[in-house]
């Protein structure tokens, strides 16, 4: 599958026009939606155009975020930051089953995030947790992830040691410790990574 990395934070310019491209995937990043970013203008109204011309979207975290500002939504401080491994359930099944297969009533995920979005008008809300209620909603051919099903290993590591300070300096129900996260890394990412290619794979028929 051809594909091209826009690394916007880094300069590169926002694509125009949506209908050129197969999908767009939004990833996360350190900042916040309601930030005085020049880039974040253009990206919500390249997602606004991308929903109203079938262009399948996929967002994770501040991807998500971004999603449902576009469409309309809030973006507001979570009560309690999450960061590390927690449960996210299914709260929408019939809806959720076409995302993540039959039979899926939850799983641990990796989140790392201090806000939360509201869902849109016309979304499904299709997965929560104790300390997020909204952690993924369905629009369509879309789907906004507010946890991170992209995970590695490497990632995992990487955001641990960068991130150490932060996790250092928010203490909460939701915030483990670097060694805490990194316990069985291999063999929760592994269980993760089946949940992402089921999420991946639904996402992909949609492509042009």
């Amino acid at each position: 599958m051809p594909w091209q990395l826009v690394k916007i934070d880094a300069g590169d310019a926002v694509p125009a026009d949506p209908g050129a491209l197969g999908g767009l995937v939004f990833m996360g990043g350190p900042m916040s939606v309601n930030d005085d970013l020049p880039w974040i203008g253009p990206v919500l109204q390249l997602i606004r155009r991308a929903v109203e011309s079938d262009v399948p979207v996929l967002g994770h975290c501040l991807g998500g975020q971004l999603m449902a500002k576009a469409l309309g939504a809030s973006v507001t401080r979570n009560a309690v930051k999450e960061i590390g491994w927690g449960e996210v359930e299914v709260v929408n099944p019939a809806a959720a089953q076409d995302w993540f297969g039959s039979g899926v009533e939850g799983f641990t995920s990796f989140h790392w995030h201090g806000e939360t979005f509201a869902i849109p008008a016309g979304a499904t809300r299709i997965l929560s947790s104790r300390h997020c209620a909204n952690q993924a909603f369905a629009y369509g051919e879309h789907l906004a992830l507010q946890c991170h099903v992209e995970m590695t290993a490497p990632l995992v590591q990487s955001w641990c040691a960068s991130g150490a300070r932060e996790i250092a300096a928010s203490p909460g129900p939701a915030v483990q410790a670097p060694e805490q996260i990194q316990r069985d890394l291999d063999v929760r990412v592994a269980q993760l990574n089946r949940i992402a290619d089921r999420i991946y794979h639904r996402w992909c028929r949609a492509l042009r």
